[in-house]
């Protein structure tokens, strides 16, 4: 499981002691008491590639289910393309293969064209932006009524997830925001992939009402992977607080599934 910056308890019920799932996870480098690289341009997705290898490594696992949210897909994608052997399926969670500016703010009609240029203009706003992140939580109204149609289709669209969100976001807030900064930008800039080689069971799960995440470009992608699943859900981009029995449901299926032939 790779996330940039978010706890693990994010994804309640896949770290859940009765998941039956032994899960194995990691920060980006310099996030979440991970060093920072020597070479401040070693946070490619290559490089973030190679980490999830040397977790394999370490915990002994020679292949494992990624699971990969929002810039994390980037990563689970290409781990998948470089090294097949060590990714027995795919989980793309609230995010697409590469392009990710490209992506942004599709739920409110913006031109492609500009999509780019205002992904790394609002990058330059979350070292303001991430640290206060647990005061809005603190003034979010109850996440049923965000849940409404009427929340959806206002400004609280991108908060409409359970009671974790307050402790989810107060931990996501003490990042460096300077540096978290850096590195999303360096992920979101990676190239789109092309995921058509990949061979393993792939699904991709997509809020409708994600505002970072443009759900037609991740049916794309989904068309783009031979016999790739692709669930749509009434949510935002943080899907794994807000259905996280999907989640689980999801990796079940995933488990069960063959990988297809070369």
């Amino acid at each position: 499981m790779q996330r940039p910056g978010r706890p693990a308890y994010a994804w309640p019920r896949l770290i859940a002691p009765d998941s039956g799932y032994r899960v194995a996870t990691w920060y980006q480098r310099g996030l979440g008491g991970s060093e920072r690289p020597a070479d401040r341009s070693r946070v490619r997705v290559e490089d973030h590639a190679d980490d999830a290898r040397a977790v394999l490594d370490a915990y002994g696992m020679r292949s494992a289910m990624v699971v990969g949210w929002s810039l994390g897909v980037n990563v689970a994608f290409e781990l998948a393309l470089e090294d097949p052997a060590r990714v027995s399926a795919v989980l793309a969670v609230a995010g697409v293969p590469g392009g990710s500016y490209s992506a942004l703010f599709g739920t409110y009609r913006v031109p492609r064209r500009l999509r780019a240029p205002m992904g790394r203009l609002g990058s330059r706003l979350l070292p303001v932006v991430g640290p206060l992140l647990p005061l809005v939580a603190a003034g979010l109204p109850p996440w049923q009524d965000l849940l409404s149609p009427a929340a959806m289709r206002g400004p609280a669209q991108e908060a409409a997830h359970p009671g974790l969100l307050h402790t989810v976001l107060h931990e996501f807030s003490r990042n460096d925001w300077t540096w978290f900064r850096y590195l999303a930008d360096a992920v979101a800039q990676h190239a789109p992939l092309d995921v058509s080689p990949v061979r393993c069971p792939v699904t991709f799960v997509a809020g409708r009402h994600d505002s970072l995440v443009d759900v037609a470009d991740v049916r794309a992608a989904a068309r783009s992977v031979p016999d790739a699943r692709l669930r749509e859900m009434a949510g935002t981009h943080f899907l794994p607080l807000q259905y996280p029995e999907v989640m689980a449901e999801e990796l079940r299926r995933l488990s069960g599934r063959s990988p297809r032939g070369g």
